[in-house]
């Protein structure tokens, strides 16, 4: 065992983790030991852009001084109460959060695993309860390519087989369609025992694919003529990564209540929110839907120890606070428009590029070369020494994904850091 005050360096603290931890996770090779803002340090003292925000998570930047006053605060008085009884901040959230988005009820949970399992639950307990479908027989349709977590029920619908392969049996009743495929929605909707569609407004494991303008609105009419619920997973693209607070808010302008968007908006019965819900201080997901869908969710039927708790919703309601505040779904739209912008004027003379895509903040680089291959890695490598921090996904995919925070200059420095890597790989 080190000694108490033993600095170990990146190397052994890699070791340390494989010889001892599950191998669970690929990290690219870099011990990150302290965040502020855009910047990650390692165990060295080495700065790097984060272009990854934890997956979306720390929207609101690394480690802000507001997030973690509140942390600090709300620790200090009491953590946990446990469901068992009421406590003094989870009635101020649920008003603040359904306020905010528009609902009637929110459901707290803590990871976005856990919340879409619940969404799922309560979309088969409405179905069942409100239009008399039979349990053995009740679906729900899902987009192919989707990423909704790795909880046994999420992988029996998914096409990841490195998440699905050796853990069934699976999970029955989902229907998997085409992405962006109105069509096959339609023929999937003719089934009379579909009660939901759960589909990412945007993909972001499968390589940020974008649908095109009118495929969320022309999803919603569709399941609402059907009388199926249209539950949107905005886990990763929610809390204004896309240049607006949800992803199905289109390019909305608005950042405060749901009902005061422009038409563009598209309300989903069902929400899913997880990830930046707290800016990466604490893990807080919430499942919202109006009184209508949530009413079938009573004493016994659902629950979470720390579902709720005040330490976790007192730093949420700071963590949205901070969006709207500090304007970052503007910044957000904004600086991805130029984020893009530069990076197809390098794509036009490039031949290891071949596009680039997104909303806001959150794009994805295609790299011309086999999903099979490992450039789109080494590039990532190269990346890290250069100073900026960026995974892979699909094998020749590369999601880039900054802290909200970031500024013109920073994120212009950045666009300066990945074109000179990508020289080197032309």
């Amino acid at each position: 065992m080190a000694e108490q005050g033993t600095a170990l360096g990146s190397n052994e603290l890699m070791e340390l983790e494989n010889k001892h931890g599950a191998h669970n996770y690929h990290p690219l090779p870099v011990v990150l030991d302290r965040g502020e803002g855009v910047y990650v340090w390692d165990v060295e003292g080495k700065r790097y852009y984060d272009f990854l925000s934890a997956y979306s998570a720390v929207n609101q930047g690394h480690c802000h001084p507001r997030i973690i006053e509140t942390l600090k605060e709300q620790a200090e008085k009491i953590t946990l109460t446990s469901r068992a009884f009421y406590n003094s901040k989870l009635g101020e959230y649920d008003k603040y959060i359904t306020e905010l988005f528009g609902f009637d009820k929110v459901l707290p949970m803590n990871t976005g695993a856990e919340a879409v399992e619940t969404a799922i639950k309560i979309c088969r307990k409405w179905a069942q309860e409100t239009k008399g479908y039979p349990e053995a027989t009740t679906k729900i349709i899902v987009a192919e390519n989707n990423f909704h977590g790795r909880t046994t029920t999420i992988i029996s619908f998914s096409n990841d087989e490195e998440a699905r392969r050796g853990f069934g049996p699976y999970t029955p009743g989902f229907i998997k369609i085409p992405y962006d495929d109105i069509g096959a929605l339609e023929a999937a909707l003719e089934d009379e025992h579909v009660a939901g569609f759960l589909v990412e407004p945007i993909q972001g494991e499968a390589g940020v694919v974008t649908p095109a303008d009118d495929y969320l609105r022309r999803t919603r009419d569709l399941c609402k003529s059907k009388g199926v619920l249209f539950i949107a997973d905005e886990i990763q693209t929610g809390i204004a990564r896309t240049g607006s607070l949800l992803a199905v808010c289109g390019n909305c302008s608005c950042e405060h209540k749901c009902e005061r968007q422009e038409a563009t908006y598209v309300k989903p019965d069902m929400l899913i929110l997880g990830k930046a819900l707290s800016g990466g201080a604490y893990p807080v997901s919430a499942v919202l839907a109006d009184d209508e869908v949530m009413r079938v969710i009573k004493p016994g039927t659902h629950g979470s120890t720390f579902g709720g708790n005040p330490l976790g919703v007192s730093v949420a309601m700071t963590a949205l606070d901070v969006v709207n505040e500090e304007h970052l779904a503007q910044n957000a739209r904004r600086l991805g428009e130029l984020f893009r912008s530069e990076m197809n004027k390098y794509i036009e003379e490039s031949h290891i590029v071949k596009l680039v895509r997104g909303r806001g903040l959150l794009n994805a680089i295609v790299i011309n070369d086999s999903p099979d291959s490992d450039t789109a890695w080494n590039i990532c490598l190269r990346l890290r020494d250069h100073g900026l921090l960026a995974k892979p996904t699909h094998g020749n995919i590369i999601r880039f994904a900054p802290p909200l925070v970031m500024t013109e200059e920073q994120l212009l420095d950045c666009v300066s850091i990945i074109k000179r890597t990508l020289n080197e790989f032309e």
